[in-house]
């Protein structure tokens, strides 16, 4: 599960992606500073929490949410997080384990994959409880690395991540290892969809004074999530997608539909544009 701005269920493997209530950055009364990412995914976890806790998601997300109060917070509410962990950001994890490299206490090891066009070699490093930060009682992480090379040893891919897991095989490092990289399921399979597929989600909404803005992107998610469940459970809408394969055209075509004939259900809708494929057939 990945958080605001756009929270998201992701699942390794899938291309589906999940869109959940967001949780926008702005101001909240009695605030004195500026509202950030930060505070509004404490704010969704605080509402949230407990309901994806009982269902066991893992949290994810980027670097920016890899810092002792918030990984504390996911903790707390019964949940485990995977989250980018870059060297530049957290100082004291990265000198703990250049110590840690240096008396070879960090483990190693190499999958070879085919992609269908080439050999790629995933290499791991883990090592189980280094801390996040400065301190004597800080919180200590499990961490891993991935590192993606050619068969000329050029480097393909290259991530860090802190975990909360226990990383007690390599089978469950490499596990790990891919649920942090599904967290860019949210950018490919959900804002760049949102931005380009006909949702026209790319502009700021600078819209009204109060709650204007909110609602229209509200809107716009529930429309994404519907479509999602539609692609999952309406066979007449998965066929309408096989044969309308742009998003933006089949919107288009629906506006245009609905904006002079009157249909009695979806049901209708569909039967209509699906019969005249049949017609031209």
């Amino acid at each position: 599960m990945e958080l605001p701005a756009t929270p998201t269920i992701v699942k390794p493997g899938s291309n589906k992606v999940i869109a959940l209530p967001p949780e926008f950055v702005t101001p909240q009364d009695g605030a004195e500073k500026q509202d950030c990412e930060l505070n509004a995914s404490k704010r969704w976890l605080k509402q949230h929490g407990e309901f994806f806790a009982k269902r066991k998601a893992i949290i994810l997300g980027d670097d920016l949410y890899c810092h002792e109060p918030f990984c504390k917070n996911i903790i707390e509410l019964g949940m485990n997080f995977v989250l980018v962990c870059k060297p530049t950001s957290h100082k004291i994890t990265q000198e703990w384990l250049e110590y840690l490299e240096r008396v070879e206490s960090i483990k190693k090891f190499t999958r070879r994959r085919w992609t269908g066009r080439r050999h790629e070699i995933d290499i791991y490093r883990y090592v189980d409880s280094v801390p996040l930060c400065d301190r004597t009682d800080a919180l200590n992480v499990n961490w891993c690395e991935i590192t993606t090379v050619d068969k000329s040893g050029n480097i393909l891919y290259h991530n860090t991540f802190a975990t909360s897991l226990d990383l007690n095989s390599e089978d469950m490092v490499v596990n790990v290892v891919e649920a942090g990289r599904t967290r860019w399921k949210i950018e490919n399979e959900n804002n760049n969809i949102l931005k380009t597929k006909g949702y026209n989600f790319e502009h700021n909404y600078g819209h009204g004074k109060k709650f204007l803005s909110s609602l229209l992107a509200t809107m716009t998610l529930l429309a994404f999530l519907v479509h999602t469940v539609l692609e999952w459970m309406d066979s007449k809408y998965q066929l309408l997608r096989q044969k309308i394969s742009s998003r933006k055209r089949l919107f288009s075509d629906i506006r245009t539909l609905t904006s002079y004939l009157c249909f009695d259900s979806w049901d209708s809708l569909t039967d209509f544009m699906l019969d005249s494929f049949e017609d031209s057939s």
